[in-house]
């Protein structure tokens, strides 16, 4: 298969920054789309699989997988996109279309194991999947997102990730109009998931550590905001939610949270803990709760998704860097630093 050479940003080791460097990209099959990057979004995916810190990292990696840009390129057989349309790439660039969750539109869940847009085998190319810390990207249109028109193009970068991974449990769940649901957690998770929530209707609560963010999550949102460390605060929402969405990846006592659940309750986690969270069993014996986690989601339900935030006007709170800032924008997530996603323009990478 033809190669065209391609400048991305990656790290050919856990222990190394993040530098310019070579990629090849697959020239455009008949089903292909090629698109030039526009903004690319920083997800905290993105350090942990540079750094290895999940352990199955493959080298040279090229991170990104919220990627906004422009198709400069059609295979003969495309029908769904044309030159010029502004479209999107999440996490997901193929799947083997064939098993049960394929079929169902769950790809995220696909039995053999989807294609990652980075650190997965390619299945073209001897080399691992990269990602969008580079200058374009060759991806198969059945797995190619729609932006809408109103969007700012760089605030919806992170759509591609972070809006779907609360999206999708939202939508599992039924959130609605009448449904008090809290939102765990203010940050590049958890502020998508509380203007997605007050725009499905419900009522939301945020809960976060820092009384100083009160004010910001009312602004983003939220009808009420308790400060979880006040047991006091905690007590009085006490088998008052219908859902609750938790996007801490910090250790932290889940059955603090479990108690909030009316009856038939949930809590969906989409944090992501380096340690196991102790669950009591009477947290979820006395009320029938459910205790469950939730990851992305598929093709169809990720345009919902951006469609949604098109009629709501949703994007993401995000701070704009240059590609060069890289290595500096991952010290500052470690941190919590941001407010509340890096964006890269990557202008910056084609112009270097």
């Amino acid at each position: 298969m033809s190669t065209t050479s391609v400048k991305a940003y990656g790290t050919p080791a856990a222990e190394a920054p993040l530098n310019m460097l070579d990629i090849r990209r697959r020239t455009a099959t008949p089903h292909d789309v090629e698109i030039d990057i526009l903004y690319c979004g920083v997800c905290h995916s993105d350090l942990h699989t540079a750094r290895n810190e999940w352990h199955f990292t493959v080298y040279p990696c090229v991170p990104g997988h919220e990627i906004v840009g422009r198709i400069v390129r059609v295979g003969d057989h495309v029908t769904k996109f044309k030159v010029g349309d502004v479209v999107g790439v999440g996490c997901l660039v193929d799947s083997c279309r064939e098993c049960q969750y394929c079929q169902e539109g769950l790809e995220q869940f696909c039995e053999p194991g989807a294609t990652q847009t980075y650190n997965s085998p390619d299945k073209y190319l001897d080399t691992p999947t990269f990602g969008g810390y580079s200058e374009s990207v060759v991806v198969d249109e059945n797995y190619v997102l729609r932006i809408p028109e109103n969007l700012d193009l760089a605030a919806t970068a992170p759509l591609l990730c972070a809006g779907i991974t609360t999206y999708s449990p939202l939508r599992h769940w039924n959130i609605g109009p009448g449904k008090k649901v809290g939102i765990v957690g203010i940050g590049g998770l958890g502020h998508m998931g509380i203007k997605i929530a007050k725009a499905m209707g419900a009522h939301v609560v945020a809960f976060t550590t820092s009384a100083s963010k009160f004010a910001e999550a009312k602004r983003l949102g939220a009808d009420e905001v308790v400060l979880s460390k006040d047991e006091e605060q905690m007590a009085a929402f006490r088998g008052k939610l219908h859902f609750i969405l938790d996007a801490v990846s910090a250790e932290h006592d889940i059955n603090a949270y479990l108690n909030l659940l009316r009856v038939d309750g949930s809590l969906a986690l989409v944090g992501a803990p380096e340690h196991p969270l102790p669950v009591a069993a009477f947290s979820v014996i006395m009320g029938r709760k459910s205790f469950s986690g939730s990851m992305i989601g598929g093709i169809a339900e990720t345009q919902e998704m951006l469609d949604f935030c098109g009629a709501h006007n949703i994007t993401a709170d995000i701070e704009m860097i240059n590609i060069q800032q890289i290595n500096e924008a991952y010290e500052r997530l470690l941190k919590g630093d941001v407010k509340y996603r890096f964006v890269i323009d990557m202008n910056s990478l084609k112009n270097a």
